[in-house]
């Protein structure tokens, strides 16, 4: 079975920039200590204060060795201390969701 970390963000929308590099970093961390990073939204239209983070892991077994691994990670580390220190991310949710396999990455079929 398949599972989705979703996570739900409330930002300081004056702090958009600071969420960005906070994602982007993120991206180097969650491959390393074993998650399947789908990616992070930042608001566009609409509300500008909620950002999204989905990660995928294969059971949760290994949701739990990644765990472990993301508290032994000094990047990781200095991350959750960069998001505290400039205090960008006002709320944080988890969902967890099991993935529909055959929905999942499907690329876009353009009509001849």
């Amino acid at each position: 079975m398949a599972l989705t970390c979703f996570i739900r963000y409330q930002i300081d929308p004056f702090q958009r920039d600071a969420f960005k590099q906070y994602a982007e970093t993120w991206g180097r961390i969650i491959p390393r200590c074993g998650g399947n990073l789908i990616g992070y939204f930042l608001p566009h239209e609409g509300s500008n204060d909620v950002a999204w983070g989905l990660i995928g892991f294969d059971t949760l077994a290994a949701y739990e060795r990644y765990r472990l691994m993301l508290k032994a990670d000094a990047e990781g580390h200095a991350n959750f201390e960069f998001a505290q220190a400039q205090r960008f991310i006002f709320r944080e949710e988890r969902t967890w969701l099991e993935d529909v396999g055959a929905t999942r990455d499907l690329a876009r079929q353009v009509a001849p």
